[in-house]
């Protein structure tokens, strides 16, 4: 079949994408896979009981209560709910059915891959308390890795929207700025160690590229109407 030199340079930018996005995933997925090691073989315990050491000093009844408040928005629970807001509101302003169909992906899959990396590594918590939601195995946390997920695909979201620049910009600061926040309250609080949040926070942003690239494949060849892996096996069969 005869290469459409069109097709090949409109193709090139997504298939760039892809490769690109496909090897920072792989980054994080051996950074994740080293800490993981560390972990089994105890090699971090005392890089974790050293900043857990450093954490304990700051504590206060007053700091106490703000990270009380401060974790529930990583919980399940809450993350639910906004799941449940983010998809009505994609659906009344933008009539986003794909956008809705990789949030469910996104958040489902997420919690799913959290739960099978905890029964993977079952490492016990630093300590047992269910009033903050401390229950179960800790490796890796699961409220780092599911509001890395959701605040991060509801930046993304924000940033491909048609809103100010600015709107873009503080979206995505505020959205860091809470991920960061309710990893720190699991260590604060005693439900994770500190390898546990670095390690939510990479699970996330591996599986958060992932359904980002899915997403933007998709809806880049439904706007352009190419097939850009057909394009290039089409390269691949003549050579």
């Amino acid at each position: 079949m005869e290469i459409n030199k069109e097709e090949i340079k409109q193709a090139g930018f997504p298939f760039l994408l892809m490769i690109v996005g496909a090897a920072m995933s792989v980054l994080f997925i051996v950074i994740f896979s080293e800490l993981a090691e560390e972990m089994l073989e105890n090699e971090i315990n005392a890089i974790d009981d050293a900043i857990i050491q450093r954490i304990n000093l700051i504590e206060n009844a007053t700091l106490d209560q703000i990270m009380i408040f401060v974790t529930e928005l990583g919980s399940v629970w809450f993350l639910s709910l906004c799941t449940l807001a983010a998809i009505i509101a994609l659906w009344v302003k933008a009539k986003d059915k794909l956008g809705i169909l990789f949030l469910l992906i996104a958040i489902g899959g997420g919690g799913a891959l959290t739960k099978l990396l905890k029964q993977l590594f079952g490492r016990g918590r630093p300590s047992i308390n269910p009033e903050i939601d401390a229950i179960g195995y800790s490796f890796p946390s699961g409220h780092s890795m599911g509001s890395l997920i959701f605040y991060g695909l509801i930046a993304y979201f924000i940033v491909r929207s048609a809103r100010k620049p600015f709107t873009k910009w503080m979206t995505t600061i505020v959205a860091g700025f809470l991920v960061v926040c309710i990893g720190f309250t699991r260590i604060y609080l005693g439900a994770h160690f500190p390898s546990d949040v670095l390690a939510g926070h990479l699970a996330g942003t591996i599986w958060l590229l992932i359904t980002i690239l899915a997403l933007e494949w998709i809806k880049w060849e439904r706007a352009n109407q190419i097939k850009v892996t057909r394009v290039f096996k089409r390269i691949i069969n003549r050579y």
